[in-house]
């Protein structure tokens, strides 16, 4: 005997061996063609950042997710001379997050050559590609200035 009950907010569906014997009769919805997720990629039309885009890998979701978009988004809407740099802090705070969870996020090993092809790049956000720029690699020298900007402190202060 097939059933189905609420359970809160779940639907819990019982069917019997021979309800699966039988073909399915479910019809599929053709594609929604006003779907704002739909084929956009990383930027929507509207500019604004799409976070169900396979290529994020993830990222806006799990334990950091948060920290990733607020860094993202920071850097995406920055009109600073040098993109993003004022986003440092908010880059500092994932990266904190991220090393919290070397297992979800892997660390680049310290111990391995440098300069060498051969090594993959464990940088989460190497793989992302946006649509304007073709890459992720300004997040990259967003972290890579905070190294220089520390150094002089009166342009800041």
């Amino acid at each position: 005997m097939s059933y189905c009950r609420q359970e809160g907010k779940d639907r819990v569906i019982f069917v019997t061996k021979e309800d699966h014997e039988a073909p399915s009769n479910a019809e599929l919805i053709a594609d929604d063609p006003n779907d704002p997720y739909e084929d956009h990629g990383l930027i929507l039309p509207s500019g604004e950042i799409n976070w169900n885009c396979p290529c994020l890998g993830g990222m806006a979701s799990g334990p950091c997710g948060e920290q990733f978009k607020s860094a993202f988004s920071c850097f995406h809407y920055s009109t600073e001379e040098v993109k993003g740099s004022d986003c440092v802090d908010k880059f500092r705070s994932m990266q904190e997050c991220m090393q919290r969870y070397p297992e979800l996020y892997p660390q680049e090993d310290e111990s391995a050559p440098q300069g060498g092809d051969e090594t993959p790049s464990t940088d989460p956000l190497a793989h992302i590609q946006d649509s304007d720029q073709g890459s992720a690699s300004a997040p990259e020298a967003v972290l890579a200035s905070e190294d220089m900007s520390s150094t002089d402190h009166s342009a800041t202060s």
